[in-house]
């Protein structure tokens, strides 16, 4: 991935990906071209993963106890 890419935020990312996967889902590549455009969508796919992740460990809940906000990590 390119570092014009890395900087790239998620929205960003998420449409180069769907725009990779409109260009292997028309079938004019050629196979080198789709491999390297699947390899292309995999590392910008690990990269959404990432930012997701990321976010998702920033999140916080806010809980209500007895009239009091408490605040409480998200977890899964």
């Amino acid at each position: 991935m390119s570092k014009k890419e890395e900087s790239k935020n998620f929205e960003e990312l998420m449409k180069s990906l769907e725009n990779i996967v409109e260009e292997l889902e028309k079938g004019d590549l050629n196979l080198d071209e789709s491999v390297k455009k699947f390899e292309e969508g995999m590392k910008i796919s690990k990269e959404c993963n990432k930012i997701l992740e990321d976010s998702e460990k920033r999140i916080t809940i806010l809980l209500e106890n007895d009239g009091e906000i408490q605040e409480e990590n998200f977890n899964t």
